[in-house]
């Protein structure tokens, strides 16, 4: 069951020759979700060997043109290739009278339903969910309305222990019982549940905190994450200038990530004016040494996780 992300765009408004701006695809048990399309996005789809049409639903954070402009193109590209089932798009308002104006224009006779729905950038707020997934709404703290998504697996059912089926001669039926996480009750005992059964991996978590400054809210929202993205445009000595536009620094993000106790950061959304990337990568390990580049075409995976010894 996989759970990785691709990165499409790692720069900020003024896109270079090696970065496109924001954009990811996060790959969830064969189910795709574009999260922010920046310009050019469905190019790096192409590179990165994503079909556009397995894109289920699109995330927009805000709506800045270098998380938005490539959003329209690509709508187009779904129609051309055939697309039939509907594409929700989660954004901010006034986002609704954008993609109307877009479809009657320029795509009235799309052969697929466009489905927007507004995300309350000041709400921690469950978006979209299936029988194994969640995607929350994380509240950011930029110029304008921002939010950002955490992407959680639903807990597994229960397995039962097979050597303990054999230590207690369980029948289907409390098999069965014990599967719905209740206790066996016998006439001569009783049987804990958590004696005989076990989640067969832990829930799997990412969190995308776009443009922000830090917030140590959005941070604790994300508790425990496995992976997080954080924006970090600025190195750690222009931190006033981050503060006034609304952006975080590279240790800006390292602090999210400690006050998460995430599990691993990866940062991006860098300035222009930092030809690599590396020196910003090197300021966040200084304080959450878990720090990695968002690359453009490189994928992160979150392996799955038991707690059974």
């Amino acid at each position: 069951m996989s759970f990785n992300i691709t990165i499409l765009g790692s720069a900020s408004a003024k896109p270079t020759v090696n970065r496109h701006p924001s954009s990811q695809v996060v790959n969830f048990h064969e189910q795709h979700y574009l999260i922010d399309a920046g310009e050019g996005c469905q190019q790096q789809m192409v590179r990165a060997g994503i079909n556009p049409l397995k894109i289920r639903a699109v995330f927009i954070s805000h709506l800045h043109g270098d998380h938005l402009y490539g959003l329209f193109p690509l709508i187009s590209t779904m129609g051309l290739c055939g697309r039939k089932t509907a594409l929700q798009i989660f954004a901010p308002a006034p986002f609704g009278e954008i993609l109307e104006n877009h479809l009657r224009y320029f795509d009235r006779e799309i052969p697929y339903p466009v489905e927007w729905v507004e995300v309350r950038t000041t709400e921690h707020a469950l978006l979209f969910e299936n029988k194994t997934l969640e995607v929350w709404s994380i509240p950011l703290r930029h110029r304008v309305p921002c939010a950002g998504f955490l992407f959680r697996e639903k807990q597994p059912p229960l397995n039962v222990d097979k050597f303990k089926i054999t230590k207690y001669g369980l029948s289907i039926a409390e098999i069965t019982t014990a599967k719905r996480g209740e206790d066996i009750v016998r006439e001569e005992e009783i049987i804990p549940n958590g004696e005989v059964t076990y989640r067969p991996y832990a829930p799997r978590s990412y969190a995308y905190l776009s443009d922000t400054n830090f917030s140590a809210k959005a941070a604790t929202l994300c508790h425990g994450v496995d992976l997080m993205y954080h924006e970090a445009t600025y190195s750690a000595e222009e931190q006033r200038n981050a503060r006034d536009r609304g952006h975080s620094t590279s240790t800006d993000a390292a602090k999210a990530a400690l006050k998460a106790e995430a599990r691993r950061l990866v940062i991006g959304h860098y300035s222009s004016r930092y030809k690599d990337e590396q020196v910003l990568v090197d300021e966040a390990r200084t304080l959450f040494a878990e720090t990695y580049p968002a690359v453009e075409g490189e994928t992160f995976f979150i392996e799955k996780r038991t707690d059974r010894p």
